[in-house]
C-alpha cells in the first residue's frame, strides 16, 4: 500500500510524463510543418513512449491500492525557432523527468517502501538511455550543422536513430 504522500507524488509525476507526451506531440506537428518526416516519426514515437511512462506510474498506483488521478496537462508551445532548440528543450525536459524520478526514490528510501524503489529503477535506467539519446541528437546537428542544406541531413540522421530505436524496441520501421 502507497503512502499519501507517495501517492500524491507519483501522480504529479504523472502529470510531468503526461506533458511531456503532448509537447513532443506538438513538436511532431511542428517538424510535420517543415517537411521533416524523419523527426516527424522520431518525436511521434517519442510522444507514444511518453504516454506509456505515464499509463504505467497510472497502473502502479492503482495496483498499490492507491488512486491514479488524471492529470490536468498544460498546453504545450507550438514553435520551437530551430531543428537545434527544438532538441535542446527535449534534454532540458528529459532532465528535469530525471530530477523528479530521482526525487520519487529518494522519497521511497526516507518512506521506507521498497516496492516503489525498485518500481522506480526501470525510470532511472530509462532516464538514464533518454538522456543519452537527446545528447548524442545534440552533437550529431553540432557535427552536420544548422544551415538550410543541413535540414535534411540532420532529419535522415534521427530517422535512422529512430529505425535503430524502433529495432531494438521489437517494433516495424513504418
Amino acid at each position: 500500500m502507497l503512502s499519501k504522500n507517495m501517492e500524491a507524488a507519483l501522480n504529479k509525476q504523472m502529470e510531468l510524463e503526461s506533458y511531456a507526451s503532448f509537447l513532443y506531440l506538438s513538436m511532431a506537428s511542428w517538424c510535420d510543418q517543415k517537411a521533416m518526416e524523419g523527426c516527424t516519426k522520431f518525436m511521434e514515437r517519442q510522444s507514444d513512449e511518453e504516454r506509456e511512462h505515464m499509463l504505467r506510474i497510472f497502473r502502479y498506483i492503482n495496483e498499490m491500492d492507491g488512486h491514479a488521478l488524471v492529470p490536468a496537462v498544460s498546453e504545450p508551445p507550438h514553435e520551437f525557432g530551430d531543428i537545434k532548440s527544438m532538441f535542446e528543450k527535449v534534454y532540458e525536459h528529459e532532465q528535469k523527468v530525471t530530477a523528479a524520478i530521482h526525487n520519487l526514490v529518494d522519497l521511497s528510501q526516507q518512506e521506507k517502501d521498497p516496492t516503489t524503489y525498485n518500481f522506480l529503477q526501470w525510470y532511472v535506467d530509462e532516464q538514464r538511455e533518454e538522456e543519452t539519446l537527446m545528447r548524442n541528437i545534440l552533437d550529431r546537428i553540432k557535427l552536420i550543422g544548422e544551415g538550410p542544406q543541413s535540414l535534411y541531413y540532420i532529419d535522415k540522421e534521427v530517422d535512422k536513430i529512430n529505425q535503430a530505436e524502433l529495432a531494438a524496441e521489437g517494433g516495424a520501421a513504418e
